[in-house]
């Protein structure tokens, strides 16, 4: 007898049995489910957890023990401006690099081949990817969060103005993070060149972005250059939330100009997936 492919845990001819209509299940459908196999993965490599969620608190936690000065007009301390830019950090860090990183591997070990090759629609690969990166950048913004609010004097908003304001950037700041990822993730030749190949834009982006300097500290033609990419605007939209409104005389232009981080977080993420399905590659260039 012909072994029957699996999708999920069940085969084929099940899914046509229980199904009743003779159709597998939807695209999205399956994308929840492959994004279940993506969490299972990624809970269970524990080194890759731990880096994962540790290395933006510990970045956080520096900075902001070295730097606690109070900035003058602005009502902030140092450490607070450092929490807030951290929370844009790490979502980039929970999608553009761990993204661009484990697709580049899963090439290079031949997984996305032969998940090319099984009965499953390739947009679903792609919503448990996305499904990965929100359950953990949203647990990577909880536990930066809880350890600003502790040490930190962050202080929580009130206003729902400003919890809504925290949703769209967090959503359209890991969708446009993700998508850049993904294009990026067909740079590397071979997995042992993700790592770098992903760490060194990422890592130069915070700098110019005013993650761990302040953004009038930046030279005009680093702020140009990180103006160009979403992590200074995601970065800008979070201060908006957890800084007080006084606070904005910090920023470039002297204001959060919300409207214009939807702007270029928004373009980013049409312009994202553009480039993923113009770039992406199942197999490496020496496969042919």
């Amino acid at each position: 007898m012909t072994p029957q492919p699996l999708v999920g845990n069940r085969t084929a001819d099940e899914l046509h049995r229980n199904g009743g209509s003779g159709k597998l299940p939807g695209s999205f459908r399956l994308g929840l489910l492959r994004g279940g196999v993506e969490l299972k993965q990624f809970f269970r490599a524990k080194e890759v957890v731990v880096f994962t969620f540790a290395l933006p608190i510990v970045m956080m936690t520096m900075f902001a023990s070295i730097f606690h000065n109070r900035i003058q007009n602005a009502g902030v301390t140092v450490s607070q401006l450092y929490v807030a830019a951290m929370l844009g950090a790490g979502l980039m860090s929970t999608s553009f690099q761990s993204l661009g990183i484990g697709i580049a591997t899963e090439r290079d070990e031949g997984c996305l081949r032969r998940l090319r090759a099984m009965p499953l629609p390739r947009s679903a690969y792609f919503i448990g990817k996305l499904c990965l990166v929100l359950v953990t950048g949203v647990a990577e913004t909880v536990l930066l969060l809880v350890a600003g609010v502790a040490f930190f004097g962050l202080e929580l908003p009130t206003a729902p103005g400003k919890w809504f304001t925290f949703v769209w950037v967090l959503v359209l700041g890991m969708v446009s993070c993700s998508l850049l990822g993904i294009a990026m993730s067909s740079v590397p030749r071979h997995a042992k060149s993700a790592a770098p190949i992903m760490t060194l834009p990422f890592l130069i982006l915070q700098f110019v972005s005013g993650v761990y300097i302040s953004i009038d500290s930046v030279s005009g033609w680093m702020l140009e250059v990180g103006s160009l990419f979403p992590l200074k605007w995601m970065c800008q939209g979070l201060r908006s939330v957890f800084l007080p409104d006084r606070a904005k005389v910090l920023e470039q232009a002297g204001d959060w100009e919300l409207g214009r981080v939807a702007l270029v977080l928004g373009a980013w993420c049409i312009g994202g997936l553009v480039l993923c399905l113009t770039t992406f590659r199942w197999k490496n260039r020496r496969d042919g």
